[in-house]
Formats: structure tokens, C-alpha cells, sequence
């Protein structure tokens, strides 16, 4: 098996040379990257366009047994990535983390090799045959983020390879080496420019989503960045996946059992160390029940070991950049401000580095609340109290987000019908932000558009065509 140290060497830039990328726990140099500029990307459009006829041609059949060998591959050198991930993001190796994500890779990517997606006959009356199949789009930009950068371009890269695309994938300026590595793993049995990754800063990133050879972008990230990926890509008509910004809400029923949620709220809100997009940002709880949630709260979080994600016992890391720790530390310093009552954390772990922010629960809160309105992407929740189920609703819906939303409940069947109410792309009912790679996954309102994952993702990412006769 590859080293970590192996694994680095094939993506680092050159000694004193690229911009360096410094491990979030430690902020220790890891390596340097390269910064590479629009010509590169150019150039790198231009072999995936002249490589995306050749990889369609193969077929479905051919491509699916090809991507089952780079998901072998993944498999092989999965404990080297991992240690890659969780030096450069910060996420520990064990929990929902480094090692989870790459099994994640893995397993997204054979699903998406292995659904099946028929044509559909239409209409077939006697006089009229209509038949609707997919074909590949062409060329796909794919712009990741830095939060789940593994396992979100592959699902990216995944369906869109399976489907006949190229892929050029940009990832982030924070967290790129380990995407290098990944996608330097999937190269060794992809043929030559079927996936070409290009770095580089915003410029980069604007120019892809604006390439004219470019038919189909897929974009993680803000609201905001994703608002400028729109307007980049109207020139050239690109067919578009947004997966933006979201402020999840959770609405926890009377009658609850809430030691018995508790764990899993927990890993709701702070997976990830809470940088992730669907995670659990909001908690509305019902005034009979609005104590104990607290306390079974509280209580699993003094479980919750944080720390260097390279020590085995951690299962939270810190916030891997400088400006969304800042964002964290100065959204709870105005909830305590206003009158928010810290359950646990509250100020920076600064004993621990930098850039550590302990689990942060902050009671008593109120809609208008900068740490209930605004996307914290942290480990701080704030708990709203509530008396009406209608007024818990209309506050979960009241914000222009709607990525996801859980109902929290004894009587399933009760959530269900509140689950129904709520806007949003995905509801989870008793878990929150649990996906699985045949269940379509997207937004709605400001937290973008398209679907992503099963056949609903395979076709998002090619073109539909009818042919009648």
C-alpha cells in the first residue's frame, strides 16, 4: 500500500514553488500546490473535450467496469487518503470522518456504476412511438468545497463519468491536495483526460463555470458563490447543479423521548465538526420537553473527544480555516450578547490550537438571532423554545433556505405529517442529514437547484432525448 508521504509526493508542487497549505490542528506545513491560471484551465477544457467522445463511445457497460476498478483502487489506498484528508480539513481519521468520507468515495462510485438507467417508452398507441433516453452532455466543470472534498466530488465526478461526461475538476484553494490525490488514484485506470484537475483560485473557478466547452457545471458552496456560478454560465446556456447554502431547522414533537434522540441529534448538528451543509443548525423544541433535550444534549457532548484528527481517539477536529472560525467565534459572541445561555463551549479551545471551537449549545435563543438566521457552519447550536407546533413550522420555514429539515418524534407517523409541511429538499424524520446514494438529494429556495445521486442523478448530469418513429 501507498504512504501517506508517497501519496503526498505525487501532488505536491515542486520545492519552492505553489502556495503552501498548512494542516488546520497544527498549522504545520503540509505541502504546496500549485497555483495554476486560466490558460491552464483552458487547456485542460480542451483535453477533455477532445477525450469525452472516445470515453461515450465505450458504453455504459464498458464504463461501469471501469469505474468498479477505480473504486478497487480507492479501496487500496484508502488509509493514506484518509491521512491526507485529515491533515489538510482537520477532520479526525474515526467517527463520521477522514476514513469514513473515502468509503464514502468508494461506495458512491460503484453505485453510480452500477444503477441502471433504462430508456422510457413514452408512447407506443400504434401510430405513435415516442422513446426518452439520456446521453452524455459533454464536458462537466465540477467546483467542490473544502468541508467534504473527497466525497463530494465524487459525487461530482461519479455519475458524471458513468454517464459518458469528461470531468474538469477545480477543487478548493483550502483543501486541494487531498482531491490531487484522489483523482491522481482514479487516473491510473481512467483513460488519459478523462478527468483532468485544475487549481487555482476564484478567476479559475469563474472561468470554468463560464468555459463555452463546458455543458454541464456542478457547484457546492454559498448561496452567493452560487449566484455568480449562475450568471458566469448564461453565455453558453450550461446546464446546472447547485448545492448552496442552507440553515437546517429541527423540530423536536412533545413527547419525546429525549435521551433517546440525543445521540443522534448530536451527530445531526455536529458531524463534521458542523461544517456541513446539511447539518442541523436550528433546534426548535417544544416547551414540555425543551429541558431534557438540554440535558441529553449536554450529556453526550462531554463524550465527544476533540482534538489532532490524527490521534485515534478524536472524533472532532478543529475549523479548518481561519475565516469560518472567525464567522463561529463572533455569531456566539452575539447570541451571549442577547441573552443566549451557554449550555457547552462558548469561547474558543484555544489550549487545543487555533483554530479549535469547542461543542457550542446555546439555549434560549430566538428567530431574528444572528446564530439562528444566519448559517453558522460550526460546532454551535442554537435551541429555540417553543409553545405552538404551527409557530416551530413557520419559523422553519421562514428563513430562504430549504437544503434540509428533521422532525423529531415518538410517533413516527406524527412527524410524518409535519415532515410534509416543511420546505425543504430533504425531511429526515428521528436522524438529520443521513444520505444514501439511491435517494435523490437536492434543494429548494435559496439552497440551490438539480438533484444529485440514483438515477435522478444519472440524469441530471447527461441530456434527455426523444425519438419518435
Amino acid at each position: 500500500m501507498t504512504e501517506y508521504t508517497d501519496l503526498l509526493e505525487r501532488v505536491v508542487a515542486p520545492d519552492g514553488t505553489g502556495r503552501t497549505v498548512s494542516d488546520p490542528a497544527t498549522g504545520e506545513a503540509i505541502g504546496a500546490v500549485l497555483e495554476q491560471d486560466v490558460e491552464a484551465l483552458d487547456a485542460a477544457v480542451a483535453r477533455a473535450k477532445a477525450a469525452q467522445r472516445s470515453w461515450a463511445a465505450l458504453g455504459h457497460a464498458k464504463r461501469s467496469e471501469l469505474l468498479n476498478a477505480v473504486a478497487d483502487r480507492i479501496e487500496a489506498e484508502s488509509e493514506p487518503l484518509a491521512e491526507l484528508l485529515s491533515r489538510e480539513q482537520g477532520k479526525p481519521l474515526n467517527g463520521p470522518n477522514a476514513r469514513f468520507e473515502v468509503g464514502a468515495c468508494s461506495a458512491w462510485l460503484r453505485a453510480a456504476a452500477d444503477t441502471v438507467l433504462e430508456a422510457e417508452t413514452l408512447v407506443d398507441d400504434g401510430q405513435t412511438r415516442a422513446v426518452l433516453s439520456y446521453k452524455a452532455a459533454g464536458v462537466v466543470g465540477a467546483i467542490g468545497p473544502w468541508n467534504w472534498p473527497l466525497m463530494i466530488g465524487m459525487w461530482q465526478m461519479a455519475p458524471s463519468l458513468r454517464m459518458g461526461n469528461t470531468v474538469v475538476i477545480k477543487p478548493s484553494s483550502n483543501t486541494p491536495l487531498s482531491v490531487l490525490a484522489l483523482v491522481s488514484i482514479m487516473n491510473e485506470v481512467l483513460p488519459a483526460d478523462v478527468l483532468v484537475p485544475v487549481t487555482g483560485n476564484r478567476t479559475v473557478g469563474a472561468r470554468l463555470a463560464a468555459h463555452p466547452d463546458v455543458a454541464k457545471v456542478m457547484f457546492t458552496g454559498s448561496t452567493a458563490a452560487g449566484r455568480e456560478i449562475i450568471k458566469g454560465s448564461a453565455a453558453n446556456l450550461a446546464r446546472l447543479t447547485l448545492e448552496l447554502g442552507g440553515n437546517d431547522a429541527g423540530i423536536v414533537l412533545p413527547g419525546t423521548d429525549a435521551k433517546a434522540i440525543a445521540q443522534d441529534l448530536f451527530w445531526g448538528a455536529f458531524i463534521n465538526t458542523g461544517q456541513t451543509c446539511a447539518a442541523l443548525k436550528r433546534l426548535y423544541v417544544h416547551d414540555s420537553v425543551y429541558e431534557q433535550v438540554i440535558d441529553a444534549l449536554k450529556e453526550v457532548t462531554a463524550t465527544m473527544p476533540m482534538g489532532n484528527g490524527l490521534d485515534e481517539a478524536n472524533v472532532l477536529g478543529p475549523i479548518q480555516n481561519k475565516s469560518q472560525f472567525d464567522i463561529v467565534v463572533g455569531l456566539v459572541e452575539d447570541a451571549k450578547s442577547r441573552g443566549g445561555r451557554v449550555i457547552t463551549g462558548g469561547s474558543p479551545a484555544s489550549e487545543l490550537g487555533a483554530l479549535f471551537y469547542p461543542v457550542t449549545i446555546v439555549a434560549d435563543l430566538k428567530d431574528g438571532d444572528p446564530l439562528v438566521d444566519e448559517e453558522q457552519f460550526g460546532p454551535a447550536l442554537p435551541i429555540i423554545r417553543y409553545t405552538e407546533l404551527d409557530d416551530a413550522i413557520a419559523s422553519a420555514n421562514g428563513l430562504d433556505v430549504g437544503l434540509g429539515a428533521s422532525v423529531w418524534s415518538s410517533d413516527p407517523a406524527v412527524a410524518r405529517e409535519v415532515a410534509a409541511r416543511l420546505e425543504a429538499g430533504t425531511v429526515w424524520i428521528n436522524q438529520h442529514g443521513t444520505l444514501h446514494p439511491m435517494a435523490p438529494f437536492g434543494g429548494v429556495k435559496a439552497s440551490g437547484y438539480g438533484l444529485e445521486f440514483g438515477v435522478e442523478g444519472l440524469k441530471s448530469v447527461a441530456v434527455p432525448q426523444v425519438i419518435n418513429g
